[in-house]
């Protein structure tokens, strides 16, 4: 029987990653991350980190984040926007943004993040959670299938107004 020392054997562990809330010195890291999902989607992001740090952390913070804090910094985020039913009389949550970085895809973080925005949401009363992806992205399609997520149909159109 061959023997091999021990120095010879080498296992790789899986990088630690926190999840947790979001604080004010990540909104470099996670304004940037915010950048990245813009261009992976094809568009241009024209938020300011001063803007992302008025939404979260102003007077009257109108979103919250979720960041998966890696060894080397941020890997990725989820950002939940409150949601209201009025005819149901029921609060929700809709997971807004869900992103991780390249190299850090398909190793269970957006899994991490989709938990956490599950139990933050719950947390704050709500009776769902919500997400939406782009019609042509099948592999979103079915990463939120899988984490349990039903489908709905499109009902109709939604319209925007400028108000400035």
């Amino acid at each position: 029987m061959l023997e091999i020392e021990d120095s010879e054997i080498s296992l790789m562990r899986p990088p630690v990653v926190t999840i947790r809330t979001a604080k004010p010195r990540d909104i470099s890291e996670l304004h940037e991350m915010i950048g990245l999902l813009a261009i992976h989607h094809g568009d241009i992001s024209a938020s300011t980190p001063e803007q992302l740090e008025r939404d979260l952390f102003g007077p009257t913070p109108w979103i919250s984040a979720i960041v998966a804090d890696g060894s080397d910094g941020l890997i990725g985020y989820a950002i939940l926007v409150p949601l209201y039913r009025a005819q149901e009389g029921k609060r929700g949550m809709d997971l807004h943004h869900l992103f991780v970085r390249d190299g850090h895809r398909g190793h269970g973080t957006g899994q991490l993040l989709v938990d956490r925005a599950r139990e933050t949401a719950r947390l704050a009363g709500c009776d769902y959670l919500s997400v939406s992806a782009a019609t042509g992205n099948l592999k979103a399609h079915r990463f939120y299938e899988q984490m349990d997520f039903t489908p709905r149909p499109v009902t109709g159109m939604r319209y925007m107004q400028s108000l400035s």
